[in-house]
């Protein structure tokens, strides 16, 4: 099952009112959700109760667990009070709400991005123009709760570090949006129906478009396998199972927008 974690530290075991009256069957999801979040969280301010609040959301309503995560995370304060978290140490704090820090061509994680790029890329590109670190943080958290469900589930680390090519109008929207569903299918189907990734860099390469001045984008990203099967152009969601698709070598497709976070954005020539 799914868990979603309100807040901290148990004390007590309190009744709440029902927060829907009437029949529920009858009420759109994501009304149902909203309620249900809405009246938690007034409940706990208004008697003061430092609670864990747990909703257990069974794996096949994906639908749900990211209604869940809409509304629980809806504001800054909200992520940093219903989330237990650490930033990646290389992050940079900015007061803008910035999200994409060019790095330093002399910095480590420069060079290790580089190194791995060019090894794979050799005599497809002439020219690296930046390396951004993404930081988005609304959607970091995301993929870290997403991650946790699946380190405790499968009790073992499945991230793959793995290229995503696109356009530069995608790129944009992936930075602001993540991999959201409306980008399933746009790098084939022949493994199934979700958005591909690659930990081969010259094969994502055939994905990208280059813009008006030459310059072509792509992805590095944090991507959670997990328990990952044989795809086909037949499945337009996960098997039941299983986390991922793939292609038994280098390509994997997932089906759950929180299932990948797009960490740096490569733009070369």
């Amino acid at each position: 099952s799914l868990t979603i974690v309100l807040t901290t530290t148990p004390t007590e075991q309190p009744c709440f009112p029902h927060p829907i009256a009437g029949n529920a069957s009858e009420v759109p999801g994501g009304v149902v959700v909203k309620t249900m979040v809405k009246e938690m969280k007034a409940q706990l301010t208004m008697r003061n109760l430092p609670l864990v609040v747990k909703f257990v959301i069974h794996p096949d309503q994906q639908n749900i667990y990211d209604e869940f995560c809409k509304q629980l995370l809806t504001t800054e304060d909200d992520i940093r009070k219903s989330v237990n978290y650490e930033l990646p140490p290389t992050w940079e704090k900015s007061k803008e709400n910035k999200m994409r820090f060019e790095l330093s061509t002399t910095s480590n994680e420069y060079k290790s991005i580089l190194t791995n790029f060019d090894q794979a890329m050799a005599g497809k590109y002439t020219q690296i123009l930046r390396i951004e670190r993404i930081q988005n943080e609304r959607w970091y958290i995301q993929y870290l709760a997403h991650s946790r469900n699946f380190q405790n589930r499968l009790n073992t680390d499945t991230e793959k570090c793995l290229y995503h090519g696109c356009p530069e109008q995608a790129a944009s929207s992936i930075m602001e949006d993540c991999f959201n569903r409306s980008f399933a299918g746009v790098n084939g189907t022949a493994y199934g129906v979700g958005v591909y990734f690659s930990s081969n860099a010259s094969y994502s390469h055939g994905y990208t478009k280059p813009n008006a001045n030459g310059e072509r984008n792509m992805f590095l990203a944090r991507v959670l396998v997990g328990n990952t099967s044989q795809g086909n152009s037949s499945m337009k969601t996960r098997p039941v199972g299983f986390d991922s698709t793939t292609d038994g070598k280098h390509i994997f497709v997932t089906y759950h927008d929180a299932q990948a976070y797009a960490e740096y954005l490569i733009t070369y020539k």
